[in-house]
């Protein structure tokens, strides 16, 4: 299978990688925000009794023994993180890391490529283990994440990377 745009090629394995790597930082970036305003929102709660500290003393005990509030805690940053990858892919199809590395993410269907998508996109991924089999893939270089959701990753010469080109590249 041949990329859907002809003067780009489809991504190595050692770009994604290094694109994953960038992205993974950003992402523990993203998390720790989140954390960051969930605990103080949470501590603000619990400090005006609107929230139960469920007998504890000080805030990071009940953080630290409560289920129920590690949980929210753990969701809401997991929702955070997703939701960095998803809302790149689907405006712009770049992470920031992917647009260190001049990758794009393109659909390889009419379809628009669209928050379902992108989600099975990312589910299929299995945390980047997907990408793994561009490395046997020497044909296609797909990735399984770019199987599944029908996309392919391209890389993209310097003057395409800029945003003012995208019009002129757009699935």
């Amino acid at each position: 299978m041949k990329p859907t745009h002809p003067q780009h090629s489809r991504a190595s394995f050692i770009r994604r990688l290094a694109a994953m790597v960038y992205d993974i930082l950003v992402a523990v970036a993203v998390g720790m925000c989140a954390a960051m305003v969930m605990l103080l929102t949470m501590l603000l709660l619990v400090e005006n009794n609107i929230l139960d500290n469920q007998g504890y003393e000080h805030f990071s005990d009940l953080i630290q023994h409560s289920f129920s509030y590690q949980l929210i805690l753990q969701v809401w940053v997991g929702l955070w993180i997703v939701g960095f990858f998803l809302w790149f892919w689907r405006n712009g199809g770049q992470t920031i890391g992917m647009r260190a590395w001049r990758l794009r993410l393109f659909s390889t269907t009419d379809k628009p490529f669209g928050y379902r998508r992108a989600l099975l996109r990312l589910i299929c991924s299995f945390g980047g283990l997907g990408t793994i089999l561009v490395l046997f893939d020497f044909k296609s270089k797909q990735s399984l994440q770019d199987r599944l959701a029908n996309t392919e990753i391209l890389v993209l010469s310097k003057e395409d990377n800029h945003h003012s080109s995208w019009g002129k590249i757009q699935e």
